[in-house]
């Protein structure tokens, strides 16, 4: 009967979100269980951090927990992957400040709102998987800048500094501002936020598994009421933090101004893929399980429609909450779910509450974050790696830094592609088969059919693409000999494009206008294939399965010619 039910089931597609997979698959009560237990640790850890970055962001704290309860949610719900945590996270603080300070926080929900519906295109056109071919310095470096700007974005709360005009944007003129106004720095801030920093720190180190930021966060806004500190809070500078969400309500739409943050929609878009799939490919490498990239960016995509409609930012996966999710025990989406719903009862009965956090507190929580940003260890092994590596992560750093995140991910990607390009033509090998060494032999050629000076065959194995195509074209055209054939030993070639097979059609070509053959032998089907579509040379390009049978091809032939002669 069991085998006749599960005929019955219907297969999961690539778009067929977990939450129903494990439905499918059967959820108890113990599942709930852990799913429940986990779900409420991952919200004690989103909770502070949530706020956190929607200050850091430009926004208020609210908002950073609207976009963890339905965002989060949504993503949980609809999602590819077992364990994603979607919320409000630090590698967005960058983009969404400067969406803020361009547009305002109605441009920033529309460009929220713009950028869900272009991640559910790009996985609904199943584009997902292309998104994880960008090179792990790339990410490394964008991780890092991202990191050293959040950081300097803190220095006026860590420090509790007054300022005589806005703080600016660009890190330099940030610095800028900042230095002058050191000494207006507030003792009772300084201690506040080192105090918090070296909570965070001493419970990571002997107490791991306990929540260190809302500890610190909890223990920093106690010290503050009951000594009455004059530090900053959320309800000083705030006015604390609203007890429901608030209806949902799309943000002004008019053409203009979705022209005017559609770069902005774009770049969420695109970071928000990045940062969603690597989370969910931190989760796989865990857990043992595997996601559905196109399902999880669908689902990112309606989160960040959702999102918006409820006043919240942008949504993403977070790669450490996830990862607290993993190790706290969850078993599926659930877990997830739940955490947007402990967060939801958390702004129900105990947002007056936070009113009493300070600033400095949550400035340390994310300096915390900027330092785990930033993978310093990574970020060193990559510089001492490789001349590419160092090239493609310091030109992504730096550019993140003083240019934008957008540039930075798209110059690294095209250094790293370029450095990759390198690499692989240097695999690309042109010889004589009359020179190949004896472990080579096995290819069935007798090489003897060279020494008369009639026939030349070469073997021509690696990736043979646009980057090495002109190289081994002028080394064909340097060919001494004027050979009456020629074969092309194909059957080591890995890849050919486009390129690369005109290359060929040209040698081809020109062979035939001085009266040589071409034989082609050992082409597997997509080689031949790309052959035959890109070049009308190949018109005079004889296949052959093997060099043997194009070697005696070419000497019937050429007995022939001597016979008709």
């Amino acid at each position: 009967m069991s085998d006749a039910l599960a005929a019955r089931r219907p297969a999961d597609s690539a778009f067929t979100p977990k939450f129903v997979t494990v439905l499918r698959e059967g959820y108890g009560l113990a599942d709930l269980r852990a799913d429940a237990v986990s779900g409420l640790t991952v919200a004690i850890v989103a909770l502070p951090l949530s706020m956190a970055i929607a200050i850091a962001s430009g926004v208020t704290p609210d908002r950073g927990l609207y976009t963890a309860i339905v965002g989060g949610f949504l993503v949980s719900a609809l999602g590819g992957s077992r364990y994603q945590i979607g919320g409000p996270a630090g590698a967005f603080i960058v983009l969404v400040a400067a969406t803020v300070a361009a547009h305002g926080v109605e441009g920033l929900l529309l460009a929220t709102f713009l950028s869900g519906l272009m991640l559910a295109a790009i996985g609904a056109l199943r584009l997902g998987a292309f998104v994880k071919f960008i090179p792990y310095p790339v990410t490394v470096g964008f991780s890092a800048g991202i990191g050293a700007i959040i950081f300097a974005s803190q220095i006026k709360d860590l420090l509790g500094l007054h300022l005589s005009r806005p703080e600016p944007g660009p890190l330099l003129e940030k610095l800028g501002t900042l230095g002058p106004a050191l000494p207006s720095a507030t003792p009772a801030a300084v201690a506040v936020s080192l105090g918090a920093v070296g909570v965070i720190l001493a419970l990571r180190r002997f107490r791991p598994k306990w929540p260190g930021m809302l500890i610190a966060v909890v223990l920093a806004s106690a010290a503050a009421a009951a000594l009455s500190l004059p530090v900053e809070t959320i309800g000083s500078h705030f006015g604390g933090v609203p007890r429901s969400l608030p209806a949902p309500a799309l943000p002004p739409l008019s053409l203009a101004k979705i022209l005017d943050v559609l770069p902005a929609a774009a770049s969420f878009a695109l970071l928000g893929s990045i940062e969603s799939l690597l989370s969910a490919v931190v989760a796989d490498s865990m857990s043992g399980r595997r996601h559905r990239s196109n399902c999880e960016l669908v689902a990112q995509g309606a989160a960040n429609v959702a999102s918006a409609l409820f006043g919240g930012i942008c949504v993403t996966g977070t790669i450490a909450r996830t990862a607290t999710n993993v190790r706290s025990g969850a078993r599926s989406p659930v877990a997830g779910m739940l955490h947007s719903l402990f967060l939801l009862l958390f702004m129900l009965l105990a947002a007056p509450l936070a009113s009493y956090i300070p600033l400095a507190a949550l400035a340390a929580v994310l300096a915390v974050v900027a330092w785990n940003m930033a993978e310093t260890h990574a970020f060193a092994s990559l510089m001492r790696a490789s001349r590419a590596d160092a090239a493609t992560v310091l030109s992504t750093f730096l550019l993140t830094i003083f240019r934008d995140l957008v540039t930075g991910i798209l110059v690294g990607f095209s250094v790293a592609s370029l450095a990759f390009m390198r690499r692989m033509s240097r695999t690309l090998e042109v010889r004589t088969l009359d020179g190949l060494e004896a472990e080579d032999a096995d290819i069935g050629f007798d090489p003897s059919v060279t020494n008369d000076g009639d026939i030349v065959a070469l073997k021509i194995s690696g990736a043979f693409f646009f980057g090495a195509a002109a190289g081994v074209a002028a080394a064909l055209d340097e060919i001494a000999q004027k050979p009456r054939a020629f074969i092309l030993d194909l059957s080591g070639l890995l890849e050919l494009d486009s390129t690369a097979a005109a290359a060929i059609g040209n040698f081809a070509a020109k062979a035939h206008r001085n009266g040589a053959l071409v034989y082609v032998s050992g082409a597997h089907r997509e080689v031949r294939r790309a052959l035959i579509m890109s070049t009308h040379g190949v018109r005079h390009v004889r296949f052959r399965d093997d060099a043997a049978s194009a070697a005696a091809a070419a000497r019937a032939a050429i007995a022939a010619q001597n016979k008709a002669a």
